[in-house]
């Protein structure tokens, strides 16, 4: 099995433009193009993406033998500049050389759609992300109710000023439908009159601003908050260690990126998700214009219990309630609405 991999936003143009040009891929249909909405030495989520394309192509190539049932497998990382995201993008359909372009971030089914249109016979998957009706992208979306509420109740026990808040990269429908609500919920639910201050970045990388956001919060006493911003959440660390606030991790473990600042972490199984999904693919099992939800009972999302930073920080009866919380989650005793609408 052949992978390319190339790091650089330069580099990645340059070398799918001379693909598109001169070196068209004999066998589209079985080559595969992973697109890194970022840089994965800085996010272990990405990487995660990655190793399970990776893994599910070695187990595809191990057990056929003729040439034009191999995979070749592409990875590239696109940097942290949303704005480029499309003509990356683009680049890549536009080579013809890769049957399926996968990648995970929520926003980018509304970047591609309009480049599936330009590319008819270009098929995409997206993790961590939903639409559904389009013929050429199929997405997997983890059930970020019990991710966030999770996350929120956490926040509530832990707050001691009764303000939590959540910076988000930008709005976009998982965020204002269920990310946003559900996270303000858990907090209210585990202390009653807790509130949620929400804000916006306005990238997915950008540390200035993250700091600069969770200093306002931290003016207005907020004292836990809820990072969903990329590389932008480097900058909300900064802050949260400055003014001795505390920060609730979302999609990994992230304890030792700050031990006692981050006080909780949820995963998404990306590798697993991201795995299943090529096989999928290259079994023609694919489920083309739809959505697949896995959650928490499914085992795609998990909440860090026995990380000896979550035991050392958070005082044994939070830890408590919180364990209370997701076993009845993952049991079915607790039972999160559908909507907050």
């Amino acid at each position: 099995m052949k992978t390319k991999y190339v790091k650089g936003a330069f580099l990645a143009v340059a070398a799918l433009l001379a693909a598109a040009g001169c070196k068209k891929d004999s066998y589209p249909g079985t080559s595969i193009a992973v697109f890194i909405p970022g840089i994965m030495a800085d996010s272990p989520t990405y990487a995660h993406v990655a190793e399970g394309v990776q893994e599910a192509v070695d187990q595809h190539n191990a057990v056929v033998s003729a040439p034009e049932q191999q995979v070749q497998l592409y990875i590239m990382e696109a940097g942290t500049n949303q704005a480029e995201w499309s003509s990356k993008l683009t680049a890549l359909a536009a080579s013809g050389s890769y049957g399926l372009i996968l990648s995970s971030n929520p926003s980018l089914p509304e970047i591609a759609a309009p480049i599936a249109a330009q590319f008819p016979h270009q098929k995409f998957i997206f993790l961590d992300a939903a639409l559904d009706g389009n013929r050429q992208i199929y997405t997997v979306s983890y059930n970020q109710r019990d991710q966030a509420y999770i996350s929120g109740y956490m926040a509530g026990l832990f707050s001691t000023t009764h303000k939590v808040g959540l910076i988000a990269a930008q709005e976009y429908p998982i965020m204002n439908n269920i990310l946003h609500p559900y996270f303000a919920k858990g907090a209210e639910d585990a202390a009653a009159g807790t509130s949620c201050d929400f804000r916006i970045v306005g990238n997915w990388y950008d540390a200035s601003k993250g700091a600069e956001l969770a200093d306002a919060m931290h003016a207005t006493g907020v004292d836990v908050i809820l990072p969903i911003c990329g590389g932008a959440s480097q900058g909300v660390i900064s802050s949260a260690r400055e003014h001795g606030m505390h920060i609730v991790w979302f999609d990994e473990n992230g304890f030792r990126k700050a031990p006692g600042t981050i006080i909780s972490c949820c995963m998404t199984n990306q590798h697993r998700a991201a795995k299943e999904a090529v096989l999928e693919y290259l079994a023609g099992d694919t489920a083309w214009g739809s959505t697949k939800t896995l959650g928490y009972k499914d085992g795609y999302v998990d909440y860090f219990q026995d990380d000896p930073t979550y035991i050392q920080y958070v005082p044994e009866d939070v830890r408590a309630k919180m364990k209370a919380l997701t076993e009845g989650i993952r049991d079915g005793s607790i039972e999160l609405p559908q909507s907050l609408q």
